[in-house]
């Protein structure tokens, strides 16, 4: 924990001198007693003391008085937080490897029920976009929150030759950043219209920013292969931390390199742990390996905890504020109830 006015504390100091001068008052009350003739006059006038009640209001304003003081330094703590405002981009591997049964059923299948099962535990209120990408990338779904459209989407993957994982994170890009100067004409394999007189000028490039600043979206990238086309994604990684953004990048299937057949092809497939670890370096995300169905479910599992929240250093000085308050006011009640008066 640490204080924004770290000076107000030594005025906690005034909390044991209050404690001695309400000693020192008691002290002086019993001094100042009337003297009576005997023992049982004086319990006859006294009646039942109120005993050990008559400190509790005391010592409850001494709290609150400590609190409030302690709220003035403006605490701060580490605390964890829901996100205001999530999006989160999903960028799959549709390439023909993603057919290979190492992971049952296949990688396809298993990466399509543990998307859709990351998609159902979020809350609903986060915006989830998906992207495809083998030779070239496409936005299969804006991002939503109607899960229904998600799931349709994620159902509708094609498989198709070569593996584009920069092209799935540039796109995710342009998706969370329409305003931005990113060109992907190449990366979706469409061409792109000139520009024509009276059309609005060309936008703006942004200023980088700290990576991983960006809290209020995030991608994560999941393929079973190595780039085989389109741009590095080590460059497309840098564009993602210029802006702030984490990638979580998660590999499935075979990292020592297999040859995997099917419908009478084979092709040799590896996967390249070294640049998935790169991208969420660069990027300050993190990269999980998933050897199996079940270990992709606990990797989508893990992921949404990490997205839905944040720990940021926040100021907790409200919290003292309101204890103090309470305290203040649970003695004054107290007081009343038990002596009739607030004393």
């Amino acid at each position: 924990m640490t204080f924004q006015w770290p000076q107000f504390l030594w005025l906690l100091l005034l909390v044991p001198l209050l404690v001695l001068l309400y000693v020192w008052l008691l002290r002086r009350r019993r001094r100042g007693t009337v003297r009576l003739a005997s023992l049982a006059v004086a319990r006859e006038a006294l009646g039942k003391g109120p005993g050990w009640r008559r400190h509790v209001p005391p010592a409850l304003l001494l709290l609150a008085i400590a609190a409030g003081l302690f709220a003035a330094s403006r605490p701060m703590a580490v605390i964890t937080l829901p996100l205001a405002q999530r999006t989160i981009l999903l960028a799959m591997d549709v390439s023909g490897s993603m057919r290979a049964e190492d992971v049952k059923p296949n990688r396809l299948k298993a990466s399509q029920d543990a998307a859709k099962a990351f998609i159902a535990a979020l809350p609903r209120d986060v915006r989830v976009g998906i992207v495809s990408f083998a030779g070239t990338a496409a936005v299969v779904q804006a991002p939503t929150v109607s899960r229904e459209d998600l799931v349709a989407a994620i159902d509708r993957f094609q498989l198709q030759r070569g593996t584009a994982t920069g092209s799935g994170i540039v796109l995710s890009l342009a998706t969370l950043f329409p305003d931005d100067d990113i060109e992907i004409a190449h990366i979706t394999g469409q061409r792109s219209m000139p520009r024509m007189l009276g059309d609005p000028p060309k936008k703006k490039e942004t200023q980088p920013v700290e990576p991983g600043s960006y809290t209020s979206a995030a991608i994560i990238m999941l393929t079973d292969g190595q780039r085989t086309t389109g741009p590095d994604p080590l460059d497309a990684a840098k564009m993602a931390a210029e802006r702030g953004v984490r990638v979580y990048t998660v590999g499935i299937g075979t990292t020592s390199g297999e040859i995997i057949g099917f419908e009478g092809w084979s092709m040799r497939v590896r996967l390249d742990e070294e640049t998935l670890k790169n991208v969420a370096l660069m990027t300050q995300g993190q990269y999980f390996y998933a050897g199996t169905a079940q270990d992709l479910l606990q990797v989508y599992e893990s992921l949404s905890s990490k997205l839905v929240v944040e720990r940021k250093e926040t100021e907790i000085s409200a919290v003292f504020a309101v204890v103090g308050a309470l305290l203040a006011a649970l003695a004054a009640g107290l007081s009343v109830f038990w002596f009739g008066r607030i004393a």
